[in-house]
């Protein structure tokens, strides 16, 4: 009875495992694609991976980096905003600076304040004094000369009536008068003739000197706010309030490199593609008037014709390696900027990747 048991458990597991063999063996039909790959439609046509960007005359996007260093205090844009030239962008803690120039202003302003009272010399009360002074000494000399006159006549009548030293002292106080009328008459002209041209001069250049450091400080202060170079949108914002930012950028934890704080473009209606073409496939370029390019929007079937707008004749490390900057580079690249028409019913934007086809 139990060989029996043996033998039923034996046959049901080998009919288990042929009916297993049999379903896993047979083979589920493949699954659609999400898209079609991007194809040639060139019968030679050359490949490439392009990037869209806004269109610009020259270069690539607008990166706007700060002329002085500090802590960002104030975003006033926010991404995808239109602005025009001149507009403020961020504001960078200028409290330093700030009391800099307005020390230099106040300087500037006390050396323009004397420099003006030296032209304005002399002034009506002082010319009075000086002028009060020479009345003064004139009566003092009167009053001298009166008493000499006294002096002298008793002295004719009768030597005896003065003595010889109360002579010689009145001519003396006559002599004395006489010097201090001449000095009080000096002074006035001195008062009357006003300020010392080279005072003038020297207090001139004082306040010249103090006045270009004020303004010098007050355009390094206006820098502090960081604006538009030009009309455009805002595409990208690397930075937050409290980071640091300098000439060389911000400092991003997530790459551990240095990001410049805005990035600009052109409106969304003007973009542009820049295309990667591999140094070797460059002998293989037809020339531009014969030029045809198509695009490729990956994770969709649009196919959109290119134009061409310029070649960069420059042969340029490839971008998409992790540090140029630091690392041998051995695969080199001649950027082609192509012009695009924005499909209306398909999402485009600066920093996307696309697939070029280029031909003839």
């Amino acid at each position: 009875m139990r060989y029996k048991l043996l033998f039923s458990l034996a046959f049901a597991g080998i009919l288990a495992g042929c009916v297993a063999a049999y379903f896993f063996s047979i083979e589920k039909p493949a699954l659609p694609p999400a898209f079609d790959p991007p194809s040639n439609p060139y019968a030679t046509g050359i490949y490439a991976e392009g990037i869209v960007e806004s269109a610009q005359s020259s270069g690539e996007n607008i990166n706007v980096y700060p002329e002085v260093p500090g802590t960002v205090v104030e975003i006033l844009v926010s991404e995808g905003q239109e602005v025009r030239k001149g507009a403020p962008l961020l504001l960078i803690g200028d409290s330093v600076q700030r009391a800099t120039t307005q020390q230099q202003k106040s300087a500037a302003e006390a050396a323009h304040a004397l420099l003006e009272e030296l032209k304005a010399e002399p002034r009506k009360e002082t010319l009075d004094v000086a002028e009060a002074q020479v009345v003064s000494a004139e009566a003092a000399l009167k009053t001298a000369q009166d008493e000499l006159t006294k002096q002298r006549a008793a002295y004719e009548l009768d030597p005896r009536s003065i003595s010889k030293d109360a002579l010689d002292g009145a001519i003396n106080a006559e002599a004395l008068a006489q010097a201090n009328l001449e000095v009080a008459r000096r002074q006035r002209d001195l008062t009357k003739a006003g300020a010392w041209s080279f005072d003038i001069q020297n207090q001139e250049r004082q306040y010249n000197a103090l006045e270009n450091s004020y303004l010098s400080n007050k355009n390094l202060l206006d820098k502090y706010v960081l604006r538009a170079p030009t009309d455009g949108v805002v595409l990208s914002i690397n930075t937050i309030v409290g980071n640091y930012v300098s000439p060389q950028g911000g400092y991003d934890s997530y790459t551990q490199g240095m990001d410049p704080p805005l990035v600009l473009g052109t409106p969304q209606k003007n973009i542009q593609v820049r295309c990667y073409i591999d140094e070797i496939l460059v002998p293989r370029l037809p020339s531009p008037s014969k030029m045809k390019a198509q695009m490729s929007i990956r994770g969709s079937v649009v196919k959109v014709p290119l134009d061409y707008v310029r070649m960069q004749p420059f042969v340029s490390p490839k971008i998409e390696l992790s540090d140029e900057r630091e690392e041998r580079v051995d695969v080199r690249v001649l950027p082609i900027i192509f012009k695009v028409e924005k499909p209306k019913d398909v999402n485009l934007y600066p920093g996307e990747l696309v697939d070029v086809y280029i031909g003839e």
